[in-house]
């Protein structure tokens, strides 16, 4: 008979904020979901009564191009409607205690009014709207899950991008058939912007370990990411088989890889204390110190 798929989020309620909530099973059922989907999709298979009738609340406070159009196309393909809501249009503040009368709504209202309208509401939160505080992004979303009565997805914040890192093992896993022995290289690159979050490349390395590939983490002193996540990593590594690593020198990083993933984020400097010194300039100039942190030809020969 036909297989029976399930839709994880939607079907049994449950929010995904980050990878570290979840085990490696459930991560390789999501991936057999996916590649399922993605086959259904190429094939032309009718496979649009998965979310028929579903409702997906889209909250952006930061612009979005891939992430919504990809959102907005999934939830079409599998039957269902996203919505897209502007922050500053639904009156929702970021920050708590920014609450301003008959101006602004509080999270626990917008989140319980959503809840009786739809089936999941997706969050991106990170940056500027939470003054580069960091955490801040983190804590409204999990406030939104604290109070809807619906899944609540995390569409990138500042800690955590997931929906990003199963993309990205996913590609590993189409290309390499296996994650066992893949060495994967998570590296800083430079930007000529100091203002870019950390969640991409720290659940890019949270789901790397998860899956137990052999996984470097390569920037300069300065760039260090979250000591908690860095945690996880080395105990994802010791049960799943892998390895993790973190070196300051990019060359040495890229000998051997299978796998390269260049990225900027920002300098601790950056960020309001207690992580940083909230020092743009400080940030700056580290850097402009390591504009040779680029992934050319040369070096992915390496």
């Amino acid at each position: 008979g036909q297989k029976v798929i399930h839709c994880h989020w939607l079907d049994v309620g449950r929010d995904f904020i980050t990878l570290l909530e979840y085990s490696r099973e459930e991560v390789e059922t999501i991936l057999d979901l996916a590649l399922d989907l993605k086959r259904r999709f190429a094939a032309g298979e009718p496979h649009d009564h998965l979310l028929r009738a579903k409702t997906l609340f889209m909250l952006f406070y930061n612009q979005s191009r891939r992430t919504r159009n990809s959102f907005q196309a999934g939830m079409t393909q599998l039957g269902g409607s996203a919505l897209y809501l502007d922050p500053g249009k639904i009156s929702t503040t970021a920050l708590p205690g920014r609450e301003v009368a008959y101006t602004t709504e509080r999270v626990s209202d917008v989140a319980r009014v959503l809840s009786r309208m739809g089936h999941a509401i997706a969050i991106r939160c990170y940056g500027d709207p939470v003054d580069w505080i960091y955490g801040g992004a983190n804590e409204i979303i999990r406030n939104f899950a604290y109070w809807a009565d619906i899944p609540v997805l995390n569409m990138e914040d500042d800690k955590y991008h997931p929906f990003q890192a199963l993309a990205d093992i996913l590609t590993v896993q189409e290309k390499f058939g296996t994650f066992k022995r893949v060495k994967f290289v998570m590296s800083w690159a430079y930007s000529p912007s100091v203002h870019k979050p950390r969640a991409v490349p720290q659940s890019a390395i949270i789901a790397a370990t998860l899956m137990g590939m052999d996984v470097v983490l390569a920037h300069p002193k300065g760039m260090e990411l979250d000591e908690e996540v860095l945690g996880a990593c080395q105990k994802n590594a010791q049960s799943y088989g892998g390895s993790f690593q973190i070196v300051n020198e990019f060359e040495e990083a890229l000998k051997g890889a299978q796998v390269v993933y260049p990225k900027s984020w920002t300098a601790v400097p950056l960020f309001k204390p207690p992580v940083g010194q909230d020092n743009p300039d400080k940030a700056k100039e580290i850097f402009e110190a390591n504009k040779d942190w680029i992934c050319d030809k040369e070096r992915l020969a390496l």
